[in-house]
């Protein structure tokens, strides 16, 4: 049996009980402050800023690069996922995901680890989302907190540079 910090799961069961998105109360307050701020942490600050939104939001799009066969023609690196500048990151790596905003036609190339901790902050939020809509409503109280520890452990885990190379 696993020990409980009796302080989170107390903020857990509160905010349960009336669930809300809100960042200022207690629970969510702090994972954004242990979890969330750093995980969206980018050298291109004003990017993870946006992204950060966008996932509130519930508006950011992860998609994988297309790799379109050309046909005479030569397609460059670029153009087939090959080593590009990842926006978040300003590293050259092989990104093979990108992001958008919205209904932005801007696209933004991100490599797998700026993929992953985007998307383990988006697994948190959307759970959290679930809750808030009462679509979890089969477990009980202790399974929920599990879980949401569980995202928070994969958020951990990404920030520090852990990711599956198939993504």
């Amino acid at each position: 049996m696993l020990l409980v910090d009796v302080q989170l799961f107390n903020e857990f069961k509160a905010w349960k009980e009336e669930p809300t998105l809100d960042r200022s109360c207690c629970f969510l307050e702090r994972i954004y402050r242990e979890d969330i701020y750093p995980c969206l942490t980018f050298s291109k600050s004003e990017l993870g800023s946006a992204i950060l939104e966008a996932v509130e939001l519930n508006t950011l799009s992860v998609e994988p690069v297309g790799f379109q066969p050309l046909p005479v023609v030569k397609a460059s690196a670029v153009e087939c996922g090959g080593p590009k500048k990842c926006a978040l990151s300003a590293q050259t790596k092989t990104c093979k995901h990108r992001i958008k905003f919205g209904d932005s036609s801007n696209y933004y190339y991100v490599s797998p680890y700026c993929r992953y901790r985007i998307t383990a902050v988006c697994n948190f939020f959307t759970y959290i989302r679930y809750i808030h809509q009462g679509l979890v409503k089969q477990q009980d109280a202790e399974q929920m907190f599990w879980e949401v520890m569980q995202l928070r452990r994969e958020m951990s885990l990404a920030k520090l540079g852990y990711f599956k190379d198939e993504l």
